[in-house]
């Protein structure tokens, strides 16, 4: 049986919206939601003057990036786990023949 979704309350730029989530996500969402708006702050200290707009867009992008880095590292990691892994087999098997 499907999770029931929660009502939840986000705030993003002193703008709230009301989302449903599922309740084993609130926490990840809440916290996400804090790095965006600690982020919009820390671009509004290094770019005065822009709107608020600015500011959120600025922080999309730089989440966004952020995630592909993440993942774009993991698929690198697995690349390398099964490169060694052949490596090890290879001479495994050079070990084993002679």
């Amino acid at each position: 049986m499907p999770e029931q979704l929660i009502p939840a309350t986000i705030t993003i730029a002193d703008r709230s919206y009301r989302i449903k989530i599922q309740s084993k996500d609130e926490e990840v969402v809440r916290k996400t939601v804090k790095t965006i708006n600690d982020k919009i702050i820390e671009f509004k200290r290094q770019f005065a003057g822009k709107d608020m707009q600015d500011y959120v867009a600025m922080a999309l992008v730089w989440y966004a990036t952020e995630q592909n880095t993440n993942t774009t590292n993991e698929v690198e990691k697995e690349n390398i786990a099964g490169k060694l892994n052949l490596l090890e087999k290879m001479l495994d098997g050079q070990l084993q023949s002679s």
